[in-house]
């Protein structure tokens, strides 16, 4: 019923791992392969026949669309090489097909990343699996699936989630592909100057290269379009904007996000970025406010920031203000989280 289908090039540290996890699900596995110089045509082999070769031609967009030609069955779930099946309802997810024949299917995409030190946990819904009859692939990077006739269309969610393993890689690796995806991005806008999408897509990319700067520019330019705030990307543009004026210590500047509170009041992810920004400006009990505030929310996409990212935040702004004792009672509610122990341990030795 359901057709795997996946662009790959010199993956073969992580195609392996990708196709054992999809391999007992009796999916049809496409492989297009864009010029790989290592092994992975040969480890593609090993779990199905139907490998392919595609001349590149820099765009994600008709590479996604050759592979999707390949397939057999109607319906198609778009992999990537450095994604992993952890959690997957297959007879819940061919039955919610029937349902939503004419919509796309969103699945969640796990993210692991480290940045100063630190590791982040994100969670994303995004746009996988659809009738190729129906649906296309548009964009030379970033690409997003789009409706043949060019009309609007409705998405579900569905019983499936994946692990991106992708930003595991060496670093030097992760850095090459966030140059490459920067070049791909000035291309298209060299093609469209008018699409606030790859404006985002573009700031997003500075941002991971700690180019906050950039990433600044990019993020006001897509922001200075006439965009829907309930589409999720303006809300993750929104918030990540929100970070990079933090990482550029442009705190007053970045309280003008208050000003879209009401929108985004149920969101774990904002509600903890303006706690962040009280924290910044020196609005220390307005912070302690909005931490708690994020707690409240049981869904989140960044790990922690309903529950122990808030609470270390709180621990901090309580030692600053000289409450050391209550400090190390957040701290401990912290899920072992490894800045708040040493917090501990830092206050009991001054005991």
């Amino acid at each position: 019923m359901i057709s795997i289908c996946m662009i790959v090039k010199n993956e073969s540290k992580v195609l392996e791992k990708s196709l054992e996890s999809i391999k007992d699900y009796n999916f049809e596995i496409i492989i297009v392969d864009t010029g790989s110089s290592d092994n992975t045509k040969e480890i593609a082999r090993k779990y199905t026949d139907k490998v392919y070769d595609f001349k590149w031609c820099n765009d994600f967009s008709q590479a996604r669309n050759f592979s999707i030609s390949k397939a057999a069955n109607d319906f198609v779930l778009v992999l990537d090489a450095d994604e992993v099946i952890i959690d997957i309802d297959l007879k819940e997810i061919e039955k919610l097909i029937n349902k939503n024949s004419e919509k796309v299917g969103r699945i969640i995409i796990k993210n692991e990343y480290y940045r100063d030190g630190n590791k982040f946990t994100y969670k994303e819904y995004v746009n996988r699996l659809f009738n190729k009859n129906l649906f296309i692939y548009k964009g030379l990077i970033h690409e997003q699936v789009t409706t043949q006739n060019g009309k609007l269309f409705r998405t579900y969610n569905l019983p499936l989630e994946i692990h991106h393993i992708g930003y595991n890689n060496e670093e030097i690796t992760r850095k090459n592909k966030i140059i490459r995806n920067i070049e791909m991005l000035k291309e298209a806008l060299r093609e469209n100057s008018e699409d606030p999408y790859i404006y985002y897509q573009l700031g997003k990319s500075y941002y991971m290269n700690d180019n906050f700067k950039e990433a600044k520019y990019n993020f006001e330019t897509a922001l200075s379009f006439n965009l829907d705030t309930k589409f999720e990307y303006v809300q993750d543009l929104i918030e990540t904007y929100g970070y990079s004026l933090i990482k550029l210590e442009e705190y007053k500047n970045s309280m003008k996000l208050l000003n879209l509170y009401n929108e985004y009041k149920n969101s774990a992810d904002f509600i903890f970025l303006i706690a962040l920004i009280y924290m910044n400006n020196g609005f220390f009990n307005e912070a302690i406010i909005e931490f708690e505030n994020a707690k409240r929310i049981e869904i989140c996409k960044m790990d922690g920031v309903n529950d122990y990212l808030a609470n270390y935040n709180i621990g901090v702004i309580l030692e600053c203000l000289g409450n050391k004792e209550k400090a190390i009672k957040y701290y401990k509610i912290c899920n072992n989280y490894e800045n708040a122990l040493r917090r501990i341990e830092y206050l009991n030795s001054k005991k």
